[in-house]
């Protein structure tokens, strides 16, 4: 079994404040002062998105999706700075469903968010859609609430399962980056599209024995954070996989370098923890 304590000591050991917040939240559900959400938000652009580098002139899906994970952790969704990301990132939708980063970025972005690649871009709806869905009723946009998958952004979580399943290849797999797998599945579970959901599963089981820790703790908070029980056959081989590649200091190696080593124990965290811990624990 994964050794919560230890992953426990190792965020509060090394990490930020910020990240401590983090961690105090998915535990218990702790409110997370003003100051740090402050500092979580800093930065954003004017329309709502953040940019991918500082004092940037143009809002990144890439960072703004980046942002948005460490507001979930913050349990600050119902903040104005969390509707107003995900306000845009659901205006930046195009008519098929995706999402494509901005042409202006195309000499700035890194690999997988290079604008006009057709890889980066399905990741990128992968992506955007996956916090569309989980923002769910949390996030009390503009539009009015409803019951709906997705609450506000029904319609558009909507077309981007569609816009997901469309592309995926008859043995489950797809064309893009390996997160875009577990972001698909659960944008695609969340919206009923099981079978779907379910192809993808088996390719992502296949590839777990290789993935790094990182990608395991990803994967597995992902699909944690969009409904699925822990219990459930693809959650327990991912939560087995982390077990394996627990440090002795109680974190995960983050495939970003070492400065993201906490944020990975973070996602280990919040894919590990028990049902009943934290505010975060039910997908909005």
């Amino acid at each position: 079994m994964v050794d919560l304590e230890a992953a426990i000591g190792f965020v509060v050991a090394h990490g930020d404040a910020v990240e401590r917040a983090r961690l105090s939240w998915l535990r218990n559900g702790t409110a997370v002062p003003p100051e740090l959400l402050e500092t979580a938000e800093i930065g954003q652009s004017p329309d709502g998105g953040w940019p991918a580098t500082w004092g940037g002139a143009m809002a990144s899906i890439d960072a703004t999706c980046f942002r948005l994970a460490e507001l979930d952790d913050l349990g600050a969704f119902g903040r104005p700075a969390a509707r107003r990301a995900l306000d845009w990132l659901a205006s930046r939708q195009q008519a098929d469903g995706s999402w494509d980063e901005d042409a202006s970025l195309a000499d700035s972005a890194p690999e997988w968010a290079r604008p006009g690649d057709p890889e980066a871009g399905f990741l990128q709806s992968a992506n955007a859609g996956f916090w569309l869905t989980v923002a769910g009723l949390d996030a009390r946009a503009s539009g009015p609430l409803d019951h709906r998958v997705g609450g506000a952004y029904a319609g558009v979580v909507q077309a981007a399962a569609h816009s997901l399943a469309a592309r995926l290849r008859p043995d489950g797999s797809w064309p893009s980056y390996l997160a875009a797998g577990w972001l698909s599945a659960a944008v695609l579970h969340r919206q009923e599209m099981f079978q779907e959901s379910a192809r993808i599963q088996v390719v992502l089981a296949e590839r777990m024995p290789k993935m790094s820790p990182g990608d395991v703790a990803w994967l597995a908070s992902t699909l944690r954070r969009a409904g699925i029980d822990p219990q459930d056959w693809i959650m327990v081989r991912a939560l087995r996989r982390l077990t394996e590649t627990q440090r002795s200091d109680g974190g995960w190696e983050s495939d970003d370098g070492h400065q993201f080593d906490v944020h990975a124990t973070l996602s280990a965290i919040r894919a590990a923890r028990p049902a009943t811990a934290g505010a975060a624990s039910q997908p909005g």
